[in-house]
């Protein structure tokens, strides 16, 4: 299976977020994309050949986005091994098609077709 893992994380304030991790850690913004009221509602910053994905929310909800060539294969297989749904497996506005679970601890899963790319 051909996958590629992202971290995903959120902020109480994602405008905040994205200016430290810019200022601290050099990431430059690749894409920001805000609600109707102006506020993040998913950004993707780059640093070297890596990204991070984040948005406003929940810090709670940190989690991972892993990016899969087969999505029904995937939703498949974490139904039979006991993940606890909390997205449904449906098409996006964006292209993608994605789902998403927590594991026995309760950590964020998102898994989808969507891949963000440097280009």
């Amino acid at each position: 299976m051909d996958t590629k893992l992202y971290p995903t994380l959120r902020f109480r304030d994602a405008d905040a977020g994205l200016q430290f991790l810019k200022n601290a850690l050099g990431f430059e913004e690749h894409s920001v994309y805000r609600s109707d009221d102006g506020r993040i509602r998913h950004a993707e910053l780059a640093l070297g050949g890596d990204m991070v994905m984040f948005g406003e929310g929940d810090p709670g909800d940190n989690g991972v986005y892993l990016a899969v060539e087969d999505i029904d294969a995937a939703f498949a297989a974490a139904q039979a091994a006991g993940a606890t749904i909390s997205r449904e497996l449906a098409d996006t506005d964006y292209g993608s098609r994605e789902f998403a679970f927590r594991d026995p601890d309760g950590h964020v899963w998102s898994i989808g077709t969507y891949r963000p790319t440097r280009e």
